[in-house]
């Protein structure tokens, strides 16, 4: 089981808490564009035969690509990998992009999914973020494409915000759930250094919500959205019953995928690969293969990826699959070291599996590290 992730990294306007790879030159888009068509065949290989389940259009803003470039894309994954078993084609797409005749010709070309980024339905939090869209647009953009038969809609939401009126996130779950969409992805805001929230805290315009405050916002969506009948599924992720997202659950559970495109991340299960955070670069590089870096996983950095992103999930660690792939006495291991986090009520140990209690993932990080082991010499 694999995937493939397209990055597409052109943006009309920087959001005012991205951190991803972005460029805002949308004059090196088609060219950009060509060359990811090219980078597909190059490395039609790396997957090893593995059949591929999921394709995903993430960004940046894939939205700005053409419904024609994203079949094309599309049509290429069949050509060059074993597609036979594809189940979900996912786009990320901003609201303001999703007319009805966009819509209607990204489902024509095998889109089956969307996620859209509305990440508040408040205007003054909107304005503050420096998106592009305000609440009815939002609003509208689910709506649409809900009429020309998209059933599988997930949206963003962002939470732990300083600013911003006091019942803003209150308000945005419930329109959330109003909106009856399948799944729903909430953040918490994480200040990062080179982004315009970032400056504006190094000059002391800006500071991140106290932990308390924090706690009880993560507390806030997990109950609103429970209750609605999600399942929390993920520390930031919600899914009515069958619709969790296929194509990130991959990523969680250790399966191989290749990134196409600048700053896409691939893996092969023993090796990361990734290409360079620069549309020039990659232009120059793509070719000829020089965009790329690589770094190659030990067992242990193995181990640690699978306990980090086991215990964000629900199921937590099943301890079978943990001996089958690392060797019983790691799996013993695991289990006494998990002891003591249990004892304190932080993990619940069934015998079979070990999970963190969805309450407890906001502060997971500390336990998480505790129960990393340290690469061999």
């Amino acid at each position: 089981m694999a995937g493939i992730y397209f990055h597409i990294p052109f943006c009309r306007r920087i959001c005012a808490y991205c951190d991803f790879y972005k460029n805002a030159d949308l004059r090196l888009m088609e060219q950009t564009l060509a060359a990811m068509e090219r980078e597909v065949v190059a490395r039609r290989d790396f997957l090893r035969g593995e059949a591929v389940h999921t394709i995903y259009f993430g960004g940046g803003t894939p939205s700005l690509a053409s419904a024609e470039w994203i079949g094309r894309a599309i049509e290429l994954c069949r050509e060059m990998f074993d597609c036979s078993p594809l189940e979900e084609v996912t786009l990320e797409a901003n609201p303001d992009d999703l007319s009805e005749e966009y819509l209607k010709a990204l489902r024509a070309v095998g889109v089956n999914r969307l996620s859209i980024g509305i990440q508040s339905f408040d205007d003054e939090v909107l304005r503050t973020m420096n998106r592009r869209h305000d609440a009815v647009a939002a609003v509208r953009a689910v709506e649409t494409a809900r009429a020309v038969g998209f059933d599988n809609i997930t949206i963003d939401l962002i939470y732990g915000l300083p600013f911003g009126p006091n019942d803003a996130l209150a308000r945005s779950l419930a329109q959330a759930v109003a909106l009856d969409v399948e799944h729903i992805s909430a953040y918490h805001l994480t200040i990062e250094p080179n982004t315009r929230f970032g400056r504006m805290a190094e000059r002391g315009e800006l500071a991140p919500v106290p932990e308390e405050e924090s706690e009880r916002q993560y507390n806030q969506a997990h109950t609103a959205l429970t209750e609605a009948g999600y399942d929390h599924y993920e520390i930031s992720n919600f899914a009515r019953e069958g619709r969790r997202s296929r194509h990130n659950s991959s990523y969680w559970q250790s399966q191989p995928y290749l990134g196409i495109g600048p700053a896409a991340h691939s893996f092969d299960g023993q090796n990361r690969v990734w290409a360079v955070s620069s549309v020039a670069e990659y232009l120059a590089g793509v070719d000829v293969g020089t965009c790329y870096e690589m770094e190659h996983l030990t067992p242990e950095d193995r181990y640690n990826e699978t306990i980090m992103t086991a215990l964000r999930c629900r199921e937590g660690v099943d301890l079978v699959a943990l001996a089958e792939n690392f060797g019983r006495d790691r799996m013993e291991y695991f289990v006494a070291e998990a002891a003591r986090f249990v004892s304190s009520g932080a993990l619940v140990n069934d015998g079979n599996r070990i999970a963190m209690c969805p309450e407890r993932w906001l502060v997971s990080d500390s336990v998480i590290a505790e129960l990393f082991v340290e690469a061999q010499n």
